[in-house]
């Protein structure tokens, strides 16, 4: 629990009570927040509400009881309807002081022409920031944060943020945070499918895969990919999702829609958004993001795991002498 005290807080709204939205709203009732909650598939609510949370018929609801609203839903046309649908947060009225926080991830012009019309339509104020980090994070508050918005706005987010996030960045106004999340995206989607490539080299080569984390650790090539997503893959480890394919490929092609309007070619991100496209179009929609390395599993005619023998000259797991 923190140490302010609950009745001086803002009241709290969550919208989106996906894989991270109730990971992130749960994270917020043990911190002490007041939240009202909202998410299209009703039953989702229902943990919360035990929990402490009290639910709203839609969007609205939870902007006319809430302060500050949370978001985060799966995309652009997700975030349009919940904002400016029927019974969406801008049907709540006059909302001047209050602010939205968008941690959906969706492009950067897309969420400029929402905040202004948001400003202009209620007066509500709007900060992009989407999340790196998942439901395991956002449990712990050590989510990372990209955020857009005025520097008031961010301020008044403080706190808000200082209960989710280990990390969280002013990137400058409104779009930049969705701007740095997109090559946070790059980085992750290209680093997931270098991590297969790895993964599946390593195993047909022969060597101890499990080992090789700990014996690149701390040269160049060492990462938090590495360290978290490589052994992910080695174990094969995808029964409960971190994140779903389809939302990652969705990122990678907002990339590439970035990259195409700066009129930048950036061939990495293409080849790691086909490989995603392809994946995902095996109908892998909701698999886990990192089990991308099934696709090469299939690929190189492999069980799980399953590589050349070992060379009993370098035994697993030896340790330098």
């Amino acid at each position: 629990m923190t140490s302010h005290s609950t009745s001086a807080r803002p009241r709290l709204g969550f919208i989106g009570l996906g894989l991270l939205g109730s990971a992130m709203a749960q994270r917020l009732l043990e911190q002490g927040w007041a939240l009202t909650v909202w998410n299209l598939e009703p039953e989702r609510m229902a943990p919360l509400v035990a929990a402490g949370a009290v639910a709203a018929p839609n969007p609205a609801g939870v902007a006319a009881a809430s302060d500050i609203v949370l978001l985060c839903v799966l995309d652009g046309p997700a975030v349009q309807a919940c904002v400016f649908g029927d019974g969406g947060i801008a049907s709540a009225g006059p909302a001047a002081g209050k602010l939205l926080l968008d941690h959906s991830t969706i492009t950067p012009d897309a969420t400029r022409a929402m905040a202004a019309r948001l400003a202009a339509e209620t007066g509500m104020g709007w900060v992009d920031a989407p999340v790196s980090g998942g439901p395991l994070q956002a449990r712990d508050g050590t989510l990372t944060l990209m955020t857009g918005g005025s520097e008031a706005d961010f301020a008044r987010a403080g706190p808000v943020f200082a209960d989710l996030a280990a990390n969280c960045t002013r990137m400058g106004p409104v779009g930049a945070g969705q701007a740095a999340k997109t090559i946070n995206q790059a980085i992750v989607g290209t680093g997931y499918v270098l991590m297969a490539e790895a993964l599946v080299l390593a195993e047909v080569a022969g060597i101890a895969a499990a080992d090789l984390p700990r014996c690149l650790a701390g040269g160049l090539a060492d990462s938090g990919l590495l360290q978290k997503i490589y052994p992910q893959m080695q174990a094969r480890d995808f029964a409960q999702p971190r994140g779903y394919a389809r939302q990652l490929l969705k990122d990678m092609r907002a990339v590439q829609a970035l990259s195409s309007q700066l009129q930048l070619d950036l061939p990495l991100v293409a080849a790691a958004t086909a490989r995603y496209a392809d994946y995902v179009g095996r109908g892998n929609e909701t698999a886990d993001s990192a089990s991308v390395v099934r696709l090469y599993d299939e690929e190189a005619g492999l069980s799980a795991g399953q590589g050349a023998p070992i060379s009993a000259a370098a035994p697993p797991g030896s340790g330098c002498p």
